[in-house]
């Protein structure tokens, strides 16, 4: 809703970053999103496809990327997706809190994507500064998430599985009988090859990484 800001900061605001960084011969990690894609594909994106984001967020983020490789001497634009974490606001607490008031949650069924721990995240990305300091050459647009395809109502499910819940009903929707505000893709998963072979670091399944999220919640 708030179209201006949104391209302010991740557009704009991700290009003065980079320009910054380039007065200072500086590399730049730059993180983005799943949602640069319209969610039309049947298999994992690859970072060259095509773009075509079909919200604002999706479209801020690409002005993003594209600020930044405009705007940096070298830059590792990563994309990632449907991030969550012990702590903060993220899918997998606010699953949690809904279920201490609901015998039932509806939850969508038809978008499918690669849940992502924001730990793995954030080790990786030390990885690719690591690996950006020690190679002077290196720069792309990578992908990383972990592995594995889910839906929404997969991913709840998986959640109150690990804690031995019973108590919660999760029922499977559709996403038209949930509409939000903004679009988004049916299909957001992500092929993150290119990212283990430059980086050599490989995404662990999104259940293990869940598993060990639920854990440091309890």
């Amino acid at each position: 809703s708030n179209v201006a800001e949104a391209m302010s900061v991740n557009g704009a605001g991700a290009g003065n970053i980079a320009q910054a960084a380039a007065k200072h011969d500086a590399a730049v990690v730059h993180i983005s999103t799943d949602y640069v894609f319209d969610g039309s594909a049947h298999k994992p994106y690859k970072p060259g496809n095509a773009v075509a984001p079909i919200n604002t967020y999706g479209e801020s983020k690409l002005a993003g990327e594209i600020a930044v490789r405009d705007e940096a001497v070298r830059s590792a634009i990563i994309r990632t997706s449907w991030i969550y974490s012990h702590d903060g606001q993220n899918f997998v607490r606010t699953m949690l809190r809904l279920a201490k008031d609901r015998s039932e949650l509806k939850v969508v069924n038809d978008q499918y994507g690669s849940p992502t721990s924001a730990s793995d995240l954030a080790d990786a990305l030390l990885g690719v500064a690591a690996a950006m300091y020690a190679n002077a050459r290196l720069s792309g647009t990578f992908h990383f998430s972990n592995s594995g395809t889910a839906t929404w109502y997969d991913l709840a499910c998986a959640i109150f599985d690990s804690q031995g819940s019973t108590s919660t009903r999760i029922i499977p929707i559709e996403s038209s009988e949930f509409p939000t505000q903004a679009r988004r893709p049916r299909w957001s998963v992500l092929d993150a090859t290119s990212f283990t072979e430059t980086f050599g670091i490989t995404p662990r399944p999104w259940k293990d990484a869940l598993s060990e999220t639920m854990r440091r919640l309890t």
